[in-house]
């Protein structure tokens, strides 16, 4: 049987996900959970800083600190909500606004460059595959550690 954890590691490796920083726009450099957070606070209409760290799977407190260096760094401004000032709800500044749409377009295209080097039913395949990996994961109760 092939080692699974191997080919994972090397996917991972390849992604850069192991790299301090993951990404850089002009001289504004992120971290890989940096990357995610301007990602998902661009995907969803006024998030909760609850509901970001939800999503990633990331404990609140970790999440707080790297919010404070993306309001530190003016990528990301936290508001307090109007009828429960506990609740902060994350946007993006107009430069954390360019720097998500840059390292997005960046990512998207090096996964044209890398699904470029297949056929339709490769490309079809790993798709299909990596939604029905997804889906299984989600269906795990625990993390692998």
């Amino acid at each position: 049987m092939e080692d699974l954890r191997a080919i994972l590691q090397q996917m991972t490796k390849r992604f850069g996900f192991l790299n301090k920083t993951c990404c850089s726009v002009g001289t504004v450099e992120v971290t890989l959970i940096q990357s995610h957070i301007l990602y998902e606070v661009d995907r969803q209409h006024q998030p909760s800083m609850q509901q970001i760290a939800e999503i990633l799977g990331t404990e609140i407190t970790t999440f707080s600190r790297q919010v404070q260096t993306l309001v530190d760094r003016n990528l990301l401004i936290r508001t307090p909500y109007a009828d429960d000032r506990r609740i902060q709800i994350l946007s993006l500044t107009a430069e954390g606004k360019f720097v998500a749409t840059a390292i997005n377009e960046q990512m998207n295209v090096y996964l044209d460059q890398v699904f470029s080097q297949m056929n339709d039913f490769e490309k079809e395949t790993v798709i299909r595959s990596l939604k029905l990996l997804n889906e299984s994961m989600s269906k795990v109760n625990s993390s692998c550690c």
